[in-house]
């Protein structure tokens, strides 16, 4: 048979009821705490626009500019937690690409170029399309006959 536990002798019931609860309470307020903080917004269709634009203008002009412009825009996006792998890619060659060169060669605009029209794909919500249900075998049943490796008896 176990011993009982017992509490110190210097600790009373209530006391280590306060205790408990108080600790109880301050679980469940740190609880809806880290509820609250969630993933910040997907980048809206504007927004992913106006840095193709800024990028476009970037390898078209070389000037600085749109360059600094596209830059500050995809560096922030490069740490939200909900896009994509192929859209940071994209975000990560805007930065690195979207600076003023000394010669505007046909290499670095095409980079730029690519980028742009990148972004717009890469970079938008991801939305699951709705398939109709084409299950015509709905109460089961036999299958059809030639459907299969297994031939039917």
């Amino acid at each position: 048979m176990r011993p009982a536990l017992a509490a110190p002798p210097s600790a009373s019931r209530p006391a280590l009821r306060a205790a408990v609860l108080g600790l109880a309470g301050s679980l469940t307020l740190l609880a809806p705490a880290a509820t609250l903080a969630k993933d910040p917004p997907m980048p809206t269709a504007e927004e992913l626009r106006q840095l193709q634009l800024l990028t476009l203008a970037c390898g078209r002009d070389n000037t600085p500019e749109p360059c600094l412009q596209a830059r500050q825009q995809a560096d922030p996006l490069l740490d939200h937690p909900r896009l994509g792998g192929s859209c940071k890619d994209t975000l990560w060659a805007i930065r690195e690409n979207a600076v003023v060169a000394p010669s505007n060669s046909f290499e670095r605009r095409q980079r730029l170029n690519r980028a742009g029209a990148d972004v717009t794909i890469f970079c938008r919500p991801q939305t699951q399309p709705v398939r109709p249900n084409t299950d015509t075998n709905k109460g089961g049943g036999e299958r059809p006959r030639g459907f299969g490796l297994i031939p039917n008896s």
